[in-house]
């Protein structure tokens, strides 16, 4: 059961990774197109109605805080920041789901590179957020290295949890 449940954590993990690659990439070309002067005007709309209700919302005031000191060479090197991870991102779950065993290590390897940035980041300036993100990478990281060890491709696990969840939802409902 155990294993299962990790099986499962990995998939909803690679999930989530496609997702979030999709996310930045997103944001990383919307940020080519966005001036600073938009970016504070739009993070001043989006916060403004929970602002009014609590001047003090934390999430709101660190969105404020984070646009606040921004100009166009910090635009554009956070725009190519998330083009890169994003787009790296989605070629590591592209190519898991596609059935290669061969991109593990490298999964591995472009994963633990961008640990070790945020790892710097957290000494440069923690941040709870980053910290979290860093820890769910390390996870993902381990997950996947358990998966390339045990010799399975993602297409396999994939089949083998769905598998097990409609079994234990079946066995309960009887």
């Amino acid at each position: 059961m155990k294993e299962r449940i990790l099986d499962l954590v990995f998939l909803v993990g690679v999930l989530f990774k496609g997702l979030d690659g999709l996310l930045e990439l997103a944001g990383g070309v919307l940020l080519l197109f966005v001036s600073p002067a938009q970016l504070r005007g739009a993070a001043e709309r989006a916060t403004s109605g929970e602002l009014a209700e609590d001047p003090h919302d934390l999430v709101a005031n660190l969105i404020l805080h984070g646009v606040a000191h921004l100009h166009a060479r910090s635009v554009w090197f956070v725009a190519a920041y998330l083009l890169l991870h994003g787009l790296v991102k989605l070629a590591i779950v592209v190519a898991l789901l596609v059935g290669s065993r061969r991109i593990y290590p490298w999964a591995m390897a472009a994963l633990g590179a961008f640990l070790v940035f945020q790892l710097y980041e957290l000494v440069v300036k923690p941040s709870v957020a980053v910290a979290v993100l860093t820890v769910l990478d390390a996870v993902i990281i381990w997950l996947t290295w358990r998966e390339w060890r045990r010799g399975r491709e993602l297409r396999t696990t994939w089949r083998g949890t769905v598998a097990w969840v409609f079994r234990r939802r079946r066995a309960g409902a009887a």
